[in-house]
């Protein structure tokens, strides 16, 4: 990406105007994962901005049947096709990097067909040594940007999750992860919601896989179709903090298109290949910032903040952070998500701290990114709650293990 067309997608993302979807998916793909992350970004942009880049989660041109076709057969083994009685032409759906296809096997079960759509690697890669090189030019002359946004961080996050996504063999090893995570753990965590769909390894490779098909509805469409509950989006929270704050290895892409609610209740979590981790230091200090934040102890979050950075800050730097932050949070007690967002709050807490002199771990930004997608989803579903009061019970379950793995390390 030069710096003229990096200019034309920030330009669009800053717009007046609402960013331009079509612009953006032009510009390659690099730009999409931009403009992605910055859907996220209600610290820096207008909500309706934000809200308009969640489309392109969902708003991608899929292959012509006659170019599937073409890429399919150029991507598998010759003899592939025969374990199929039939693979329809039109997509399920279609991302940014691959489409999903209905199929059924010889065994007359019903699968789903991905594939990458493209040879993105060498363009991506590419584009990425030109962002970065741009970037790194601009931090020599504005230093201070590294520790407030750190752009390349979050380029690095960027680079690695999507060069992941184009392997569908992590999204499988991905799985792995939280399928063993989650048969270890369901004897002390109700975990009965979490499902992940069956993929069928010997029909699956780096730029091809097939899987179970799931009969249900994402997260995102029922969203639209204003059909999530609440208290579904309650399980998610309880599920995802499990794996955030109990274990410090989850999803690292738990975006409302990568989760299903299926026609029995459970939530199946698909495009797993983005599994983001958190140090010990930052998983228990976070949970102890979120339970102050749940009672609004303001005191008590500013030390757990403090706690959590790898290098905290004390005497004079550390009283006038802490008078900043209960300005900051002065109107947040009993405030619903409509009033105040929690990841825009977040964001602004982090950057608090990073000003104030506190340094953290890269692994903050995956549990924001996550937080971020998750009261956006409040936003849509309900926007009256009051969510870090109803987080509370699941808080309190989380509290007696965390106290548990605290009393081990501190012997």
């Amino acid at each position: 990406m030069n710096w003229i067309n990096f200019i034309r997608l920030i330009r669009t993302i800053y717009s007046k105007k609402l960013p331009d979807i079509a612009l953006i998916e032009s510009l390659g793909l690099l730009a999409v994962k931009i403009g992605q992350t910055y859907a996220l970004r209600l610290d820096f942009l207008p909500e309706q901005n934000c809200k308009e880049l969640t489309r392109l989660y969902r708003h991608t041109d899929s292959l012509t049947p006659a170019s599937y076709k073409k890429l399919l057969d150029s991507a598998v083994e010759s003899n592939w096709i025969h374990s199929f009685t039939t693979i329809d032409e039109q997509p399920l759906a279609s991302a940014s990097v691959g489409q999903v296809h209905k199929a059924v096997l010889n065994n007359g079960k019903t699968v789903v067909v991905k594939l990458i759509k493209h040879d993105f690697i060498e363009s991506f890669t590419r584009d990425v040594r030109s962002l970065r090189f741009l970037l790194r030019f601009v931090l020599f002359f504005y230093p201070k940007l590294t520790r407030v946004a750190d752009p390349l961080g979050i380029l690095e996050t960027i680079e690695t999750g999507t060069l992941d996504e184009l392997d569908l063999r992590k999204e499988a090893a991905g799985q792995d992860v939280l399928r063993h995570i989650s048969d270890e753990q369901s004897v002390k965590f109700d975990l009965s919601r979490l499902y992940f769909p069956k993929i069928h390894r010997e029909l699956s490779a780096e730029r091809y896989m097939v899987t179970e098909f799931v009969d249900g509805k994402t997260f995102d469409e029922l969203l639209t179709e204003q059909k999530l509950s609440y208290d579904d989006l309650l399980d998610l929270f309880h599920i995802h903090g499990f794996f955030i704050f109990c274990i410090g290895t989850f999803h690292g892409d738990i975006h409302p298109g990568n989760i299903i609610r299926m026609s029995d209740g459970k939530f199946a979590f698909i495009d797993t290949g983005a599994i983001s981790h958190v140090g010990e230091r930052m998983r228990l200090g976070l949970f102890d910032f979120f339970d102050a934040l749940s009672l609004y102890d303001y005191d008590a979050c500013a030390r757990a903040l403090n706690s959590m950075a790898d290098r905290g800050i004390a005497g004079q730097p550390y009283t006038r952070f802490r008078e900043k932050f209960l300005e900051l949070y002065k109107d947040f007690t009993n405030a619903t998500v409509s009033q105040v967002s929690l990841t825009k709050r977040m964001m602004e807490t982090i950057k608090l701290g990073v000003n104030s002199g506190m340094v953290f771990e890269k692994g903050m930004y995956p549990i924001i990114k996550s937080l971020m997608y998750l009261d956006g989803m409040v936003l849509r579903c309900n926007p009256q709650a009051v969510l870090v009061r109803d987080m509370r019970k699941f808080i309190d379950e989380f509290k007696s293990t965390l106290s548990k793995q605290k009393q081990l390390i501190n012997r």
